[in-house]
């Protein structure tokens, strides 16, 4: 794990009812014609202390299937309790969801919430409110931008193809792309683990949760229902287990943290430990799909963490493998994917029979050189993944900026260090890449925190970009073969075919659009979508044009586009 950091209102009298009003953007479908509403902030009545509001909201655009309205206080007011919402608070930030009954809502369809709120020395209303992420704009506007450039020209026949897909060579089997729960805190609500892996509007894809399998198995029903809720909801979603170490009574230094080996005389109780948490979940009705023996067992911090040499892994993995039922082994998630972790396990036959993964971290990993195929875990077939990855130096000392949808710093470092390195592990085979938390100010969905500008459980830019991938290249697609032509040199492809489609990711990191890119692949194309996430777009439908076996698109400089051809 790494996380490098690190209006003059007068009082208002009992009873006096007070109004705040915006028009306010919402986030709709790709392909929507244009979203808006408005919202109204009612204080009902008021008291010592304390105080009853009301919320009306109005969609002005298109119909909406569900909502989530954040807003900010100004002068320490706290939310106690509320009706017809789930309303949460962290610090100022201030987000209602609907519940059940009230998440549709068709053009100029109204619902409204209250709650019961205190305050001291004063309480003016909100200034502004945000649907759906997106801020006021004070009337209906359209969900995407209008193109700057012609749409894309239809191909004539036979003509010169700038990717050309060849479905008959394939690489890896895709398990797919995901992010962490929080390891030691609170688990994700159902809704934010529904906006992670979820395939509708605004929802991110993610078929991989990483959870922490703790020593203590008191801790083990944390993350229950929110896994229990990937699996039901999500698509193909697999979950993966890391512990960062065994109980302290197991261990040469007798703590929980600062590294420490586990005592050769333990490796059977740990071996039982970890299968008593697969057959735990299971039974709570969670299948545990991947089971890693030890998260970094080459870095020794001061906080949950556990040292191996790659001989003691295979000698554990050897001798004690098989008692891990249900689920299938890991090995082992070196910092930097250093092999000497997990060569030895993959050149013993006997150790290598019990572990279906290979896994490793980015940290490090292309400085040294192994950010390419691992030719051994071909060999052997063992799926390699990586594991975890955290990277956010945009923040510098902690401005503002996360929350900003179109920030240029955010953008520029989500897609030239995350997304590239997407890219680049998709070309070197591996099957899968696991991002840290899903839930972080920097990560795919806000926490809330006020000091970086989220609000908890809404998309941001990175998880829409991150969504390019983790959304249309599901489990069980194949990474195939293609070629480019001059024109496409610039553009960074990598093609899947799975489920009669496939599915072309594109990434642009050039300063200059490459319009008319025509693609080619072998069967006659029945329907193509395109989507675009740049510094001012998420996951926006684009326009293609469609000629038998070849699909026209415009790539936008600077931005990451998915092309999705059904056959």
């Amino acid at each position: 794990m790494r996380e490098r950091r690190v209006t003059n209102v007068a009082l208002i009298s009992a009873g006096t009812v007070l109004l705040a009003s915006a028009a306010v953007a919402v986030a709709l479908p790709a392909g929507a014609a244009a979203a808006g509403c408005s919202v109204n902030y009612a204080v009902a009545s008021q008291w010592q202390g304390g105080f009853g509001a009301n919320v009306t909201i109005t969609n002005l655009g298109d119909p909406v299937t569900s909502w989530t309205l954040a807003w900010s206080y100004s002068a320490g007011q706290r939310v106690t309790e509320a009706w017809s919402a789930t309303v949460a608070q962290s610090g100022s930030a201030v987000t209602a969801r609907n519940v059940d009954y009230n998440g549709a809502l068709p053009t100029n369809g109204t619902t409204s919430f209250g709650f019961n709120g205190s305050w001291t020395g004063s309480n003016p209303a909100p200034t502004s409110f945000a649907l759906n992420g997106v801020t006021c704009t004070g009337s209906a506007v359209p969900t995407t931008p209008p193109p700057t450039t012609p749409p894309p020209t239809t191909p004539p026949p036979n003509a010169a193809a700038d990717i050309t897909v060849n479905s008959a060579t394939r690489y890896q089997t895709i398990d797919g792309f995901g992010a962490a729960q929080s390891i030691w805190g609170s688990a994700w609500s159902t809704a934010e683990t529904q906006t992670l892996v979820g395939l509708g509007p605004n929802q991110l894809g993610l078929s991989i949760v990483r959870t922490g399998l703790s020593p203590v198995s008191g801790e083990w029903p944390t993350h229950v229902n929110a896994l229990k809720t990937a699996k039901s909801y999500g698509s193909g979603v697999k979950i993966l287990a890391s512990p960062w170490t065994a109980p302290a009574a197991w261990k040469t230094n007798n703590s929980r943290i600062n590294g420490g080996k586990l005592r050769p005389e333990y490796y059977d109780d740990y071996a039982n430990h970890l299968n008593s948490y697969v057959q735990y979940m299971r039974n709570q009705g969670v299948a545990v799909d991947v089971t890693s023996v030890q998260n970094e067992p080459d870095w020794h911090p001061d906080y949950d963490s556990m040292d191996w040499s790659g001989t003691e892994l295979q000698t554990f993995v050897r001798d004690q493998g098989a008692k891990v039922q249900n689920t299938k082994l890991m090995v082992a998630e070196a910092v930097n994917l250093n092999y000497s972790y997990t060569d030895p396990t993959l050149n013993d036959p006997s150790a290598r029979n019990n572990i279906g993964y290979i896994g490793g971290h980015l940290y490090g990993t292309e400085a040294s050189g192994r950010l390419k195929p691992y030719s051994l875990a071909a060999q052997h077939n063992k799926p390699v993944w990586m594991t975890e990855w955290n990277f956010h130096e945009a923040d510098g000392n902690g401005s503002d900026i996360w929350g900003n949808p179109s920030n240029p710093a955010v953008w520029n470092e989500t897609l030239d260090d995350i997304m590239r390195t997407v890219h680049k592990s998709m070309e070197s085979n591996w099957s899968a890449y696991v991002w840290w938390y899903g839930k972080r100010y920097y990560s795919f969905i806000g926490d809330g925190e006020a000091a970086y500008g989220t609000t908890a459980g809404v998309p941001l830019k990175r998880g829409y970009a991150f969504s390019q991938y983790a959304k249309y290249v599901r489990p069980g697609y194949q990474r195939v073969a293609l070629t480019k032509s001059s024109k496409a040199a610039p553009l960074e492809v990598t093609a899947y075919q799975g489920d009669g489609k496939i599915t072309l990711v594109i990434l642009n990191r050039s300063t200059s659009a490459v319009n008319n890119a025509v693609i080619q692949v072998p069967q006659n194309v029945t329907t193509a979508e395109h989507y675009l996430t740049s510094q001012n777009a998420n996951a926006a439908s684009q326009p293609t044009s469609v000629n038998g076996g070849q699909v026209s698109v415009n790539v936008g400089a600077r931005g990451i586009s998915t092309v999705v051809l059904t056959l």
